[in-house]
Formats: structure tokens, C-alpha cells, sequence
């Protein structure tokens, strides 16, 4: 039997589904070793690649749907919006506040609907402070996002963007010697 769109079950299953998120929010903060915070995620379908790190403050909003590859790290803060799916690759930096979404609101929708789709970002990018990635958006390999943006387009592969909304710069370096091991406990 199909679950109705509307009604008291309805309701009733989507208010369960707040509960385990504000559950998973809550106990993730609290863990304090990134082994079992990683061990956690696990129970929840977030796959995390080796070395790779989610630092506290951390907000979900949904159970799954991210994959991070590895020696990449989300800092305090950040706000993942997995009702779709996040796909993060390896040795990617997302720096603190930053907010990436996956749904919205149809505005011209009578009834507001939801529309939305996968982010993706590629290996090799740097997301700066206070971001905001907006839903659909794929994110090239070794791009670079400067602070307070907002990227409402797919951004090309080593290009540094930046603003509101987020616009090319410059190129970047394609010769990137780094990789990103952050995972000291209550890192700023």
C-alpha cells in the first residue's frame, strides 16, 4: 500500500523522520573521536574515504546520500542539505559556514512545490568560509571558491569564481602538490 502524500500518516512518518535527523545532529556533535564519528555516519548510509574528516556543528538534513572521498574535510558549521544526494571527491577543503543545498521551492509552483537535484564537487577544490552552493551545481576539478559566495552555476575545472552570484576570475594553478589531512578535534 502506497503512502499518502497528505494526511495523519503522513505526517506522522515525515515528523519520525525529523526526529532521527535532529538525533543524528545531536549525537554527532557529542561524539568526540573522529573514528567513531566516522562509525556513526556509517549506520546512516554517509560514506567518508580515508582521512577524511566532518567536524562538529556539522547540520544533516536527511539519513544518506553523501559519499566524500578521501583526505577531504567539511568544517564546523557547514550545512549539507542531503535530502539529495552530496557528492564530494578526494582532497576537497569545504571551509566553515558554508551551506550547500540540494532542494528548493519551485516559485511558480501553485502549490511550492520541491524541485532539486545532486551537487557534486569534483577533487582537488577549495570552498572558502561562508559559501553557498545552491542545488544541481557540479563544481570542477581543482576550482577554488572565494568567501561569501553564492555559486548558481557549474563552475569549470581549475577557475578561482567568487561573489554574488559566484563569477569566473581567474584560472588556477593545474599543478596541485597538496593533500588535506585536517583532522585535529575542535579545529576552528
Amino acid at each position: 500500500m502506497p503512502i499518502p502524500k497528505k494526511g495523519l500518516i503522513f505526517d506522522l512518518l515525515l515528523q519520525i523522520k525529523f526526529l532521527i535527523v535532529a538525533f543524528i545532529n545531536f549525537t554527532y556533535s557529542v561524539i568526540p573521536f573522529f573514528f567513531l564519528k566516522k562509525l556513526f555516519l556509517r549506520l546512516f548510509k554517509i560514506k567518508l574515504g580515508a582521512k577524511t574528516y566532518i567536524h562538529r556543528g556539522v547540520k544533516f538534513f536527511h539519513i544518506g546520500n553523501i559519499t566524500i572521498g578521501h583526505n577531504s574535510v567539511i568544517n564546523f558549521g557547514c550545512y549539507l542539505d542531503n535530502r539529495r544526494e552530496i557528492h564530494i571527491g578526494n582532497n576537497v577543503g569545504i571551509a566553515h559556514n558554508t551551506k550547500i543545498y540540494t532542494l528548493g521551492h519551485d516559485l511558480n509552483d501553485p502549490e511550492f512545490g520541491t524541485r532539486g537535484s545532486r551537487v557534486t564537487i569534483n577533487d582537488n577544490v577549495f570552498v572558502f568560509s561562508n559559501c553557498m552552493i545552491m542545488p544541481g551545481i557540479t563544481i570542477g576539478e581543482g576550482a577554488v571558491i572565494l568567501p561569501g559566495s553564492i555559486v548558481t552555476k557549474d563552475v569549470s575545472p581549475y577557475t578561482i569564481v567568487g561573489g554574488n552570484p559566484a563569477k569566473y576570475i581567474k584560472d588556477r594553478t593545474t599543478e596541485i602538490n597538496y593533500s588535506i589531512n585536517y583532522g585535529y578535534w575542535y579545529a576552528l
